[in-house]
């Protein structure tokens, strides 16, 4: 929920002018739009330039949270210009069908949480770093994130007080660790649900954790890689920046190089997936394009992903590039001896 409290004392308004796609002559020019955001004025154009990038938020130094009332606006007004056939099919895209039966898990061991990626990314699911967990998977337990792309936070308000409570129906308790595969799931419990007064019954788990703990455990069997890598950094994450920290640690580990190139970290460049279907077809070329040269130009040899849907995006433009497209799970796992296809084949 976004806080409106500190805007006004706010010296930089690094939310907008530290923004990759609206911008302003100067500060002041910068300060009246976020005036009339305050507002909830429709002709805020703020509204209608902003990606829905999420960076927002993480630029803020208020945590303030200024994208969760940008995306509101953004729906009431339909200043996205999402044609209503695009948004119904999202919408029932990832709705939950059928009878909801609860499958009990032991609250005593941890669980991953596959979400809607436990078929399309079920080989990286797979090998002895995965193999013992408990599961959860399907529209059931979706995260919901999604629907801040097409301007329809409403569902996600509508939908997540029943998934918490279908964690509770499989019986976790407020220590049972639920590892998230994907950065919207663990954003959602850990930053949205928090900003919304919404109790998660659980303890979330961010996969990049569980890696780097996981690969401490087996510390003596790693051989490192000794490559370097361009890391893909996705829109939720920037609910949740504190994880850059741990995949830093995990490159180390596994003689992993995170090259320093220009769109990366707080720099990070959305992969520009949910561009077209707003009505930015132009801009989805561009940025991918100038994403991958920055992974050329960086001399990365792979491409690090957390966000299946960025990879399925990037992953053919990078290859034609000569950059392999990884999980970071995966890239542990290669460390670790599992015969996947290695990034030096």
């Amino acid at each position: 929920m976004f806080d409106k409290s500190h805007c006004e004392e706010c010296k930089t308004v690094a939310c907008m002018m530290k923004c990759q796609w609206i911008k302003f002559e100067n500060i002041d020019e910068a300060k009246k739009e976020v005036a009339k955001l305050i507002n909830e004025d429709e002709d805020c154009r703020i509204l209608k330039d902003c990606m829905v990038c999420f960076a927002c938020d993480e630029y803020c130094p208020y945590n303030s949270h200024p994208f969760d009332i940008i995306n509101e606006l953004q729906e009431r007004y339909n200043s996205q210009n999402v044609s209503p056939g695009i948004a119904q099919n999202a919408i029932e895209t990832y709705k939950a069908s059928g009878e909801f039966v609860p499958r009990p898990i032991d609250p005593e061991k941890p669980i991953l949480h596959k979400c809607a990626f436990s078929k399309m990314n079920a080989k990286e699911m797979s090998g002895p770093m995965f193999d013992d967990l408990q599961s959860v998977a399907g529209r059931h337990y979706f995260c919901q994130l999604v629907y801040q792309h097409v301007a329809k936070p409403s569902i996600i308000k509508e939908r997540i007080p029943v998934i918490l409570d279908n964690f509770r129906k499989i019986g976790v308790n407020k220590d049972t660790e639920v590892i998230c595969w994907h950065d919207e799931c663990y954003g959602l419990y850990t930053s949205y649900c928090q900003r919304n007064n919404l109790e998660v019954p659980f303890k979330p788990v961010h996969i990049f954790e569980y890696v780097y703990n996981y690969l401490k455990d087996h510390e003596s069997d790693i051989k490192k890689l000794n490559l370097k890598a361009a890391y893909q950094r996705n829109c939720s994450n920037r609910y949740v920046p504190e994880t850059d920290k741990i995949l830093d640690d995990i490159c180390e580990l596994i003689g992993v190089e995170r090259v320093a190139r220009e769109y990366d970290r707080e720099n990070g460049i959305c992969c520009a997936a949910a561009f077209g279907m707003r009505g930015h077809k132009g801009l989805v070329r561009e940025t991918q394009n100038k994403n991958v040269k920055d992974m050329v130009d960086h001399d990365a040899e792979v491409c690090i992903f957390n966000c299946p849907m960025c990879k399925d995006t990037l992953e053919r433009k990078a290859t034609a590039k000569g950059i392999k497209s990884y999980f970071i799970s995966d890239l542990a796992r290669i460390a670790l001896g599992e015969s996947l296809e290695s990034p030096k084949q």
